[in-house]
């Protein structure tokens, strides 16, 4: 089973350099696969449902997207488990000028279908037919590795990021930003909750004010780590979104963002953290080349510690990258 969809990138869809937002990009990815896994959880008769975002893989930015660009966005159905779908997805951006079109994007993300009758309940998920029985050996070893993550990340996020006055440049403190947002209805689902693709996007603007705030140039989005939707945030909600620097390297940022939600018209209910991610950014000249950035200067023991855990994870990706573009024998 396939999808696609595609919409011409509007100057509102960009940053000032033109170059369209990553948060634009993640929605659009979001929006492809919830409507190819939901149309696959209810093509069986049975319990109606809405498949809702559970987990993004690290997705790379390939290439800048710019405004006047038709962006393509394809999504097909990889892996299903009991209760989940699997869905990869790529996208080619298009000068309609030239007919040039080139891959900035690909994703891959999980869902669960949830009962239109009850939010709580996950349902069973229609089986796909694999083409050899590799491709299902396959998807189940990634779905026991997303599972095992997401368990150890939800336990893993449990601190907030307080403000601090007067901080000096290059800290953690002074790049820090949050957001405050109140989830409206077309912010939200059928169920009346919020879009995992809304979330994503005003996650990548947060990242994107932290990395412009340390660098003071035009910044745009290289990669997103894993990001891990950890609850359902429902209408109605205030949602924090913060974000801090955590690692500098000679020429990319790490961003930590979390989410939190404060039911704020339900009493029994007190503030939880929804969802979390890092973010990569780069900083670029007027002419579209990569510059150096600051380098972050941790203060706090929390603060080395997290420098630590981001240098290992540059340096992780670093070895992935290096080892995919080694020629095989």
């Amino acid at each position: 089973m396939a999808f696609q969809l595609s919409r011409i990138m509007r100057p509102d869809d960009a940053n000032v350099a033109g170059n369209v937002h990553g948060g634009t990009i993640l929605k659009m990815i979001e929006e492809a696969g919830a409507i190819i896994s939901t149309r696959h959880c209810n093509s069986q008769n049975g319990e109606r449902c809405v498949a809702a975002l559970a987990r993004v893989e690290r997705t790379d930015f390939l290439s800048p997207m710019c405004i006047g660009e038709v962006a393509h966005v394809s999504a097909e159905i990889t892996y299903t488990s009991k209760h989940s779908v699997e869905v990869q997805v790529n996208v080619m951006s298009e000068n309609i000028l030239t007919g040039t079109k080139k891959l900035t994007n690909k994703a891959t993300l999980w869902y669960v279908p949830l009962s239109l009758k009850n939010v709580d309940k996950v349902l069973e998920v229609p089986p796909v037919v694999y083409s050899r029985q590799e491709q299902e050996e396959e998807g189940r070893k990634r779905y026991e590795a997303q599972k095992l993550e997401r368990m150890e990340t939800k336990w893993r996020n449990g601190d907030i990021v307080q403000p601090v006055l007067n901080p000096e440049p290059n800290t953690v403190s002074y790049s820090q930003s949050s957001l405050i947002h109140l989830v409206g209805p077309s912010d939200c689902t059928l169920h009346g909750f919020v879009h995992g693709g809304v979330t994503m996007k005003l996650m990548d603007e947060v990242a994107g004010i932290v990395a412009a705030r340390h660098c003071k140039t035009n910044i745009v989005t290289a990669s997103v780590d894993a990001i891990n939707f950890h609850d359902k945030i429902r209408k109605g909600c205030v949602i924090t979104i913060s974000g801090r620097m955590t690692f500098t390297s000679n020429k990319s940022m790490e961003i930590e963002v979390l989410v939190d939600a404060d039911p704020v018209v339900d009493n029994s209910q007190k503030r939880y953290r929804a969802a979390s991610a890092f973010f990569t950014y780069v900083s670029l000249s007027q002419e579209g080349k990569s510059l150096p950035v600051p380098q972050l200067v941790p203060e706090t023991e929390d603060e080395k510690k997290r420098f630590e855990e981001g240098k290992g994870r540059y340096v992780q990706m670093k070895a992935k990258r290096q080892g995919r573009a080694e020629p095989q024998p």
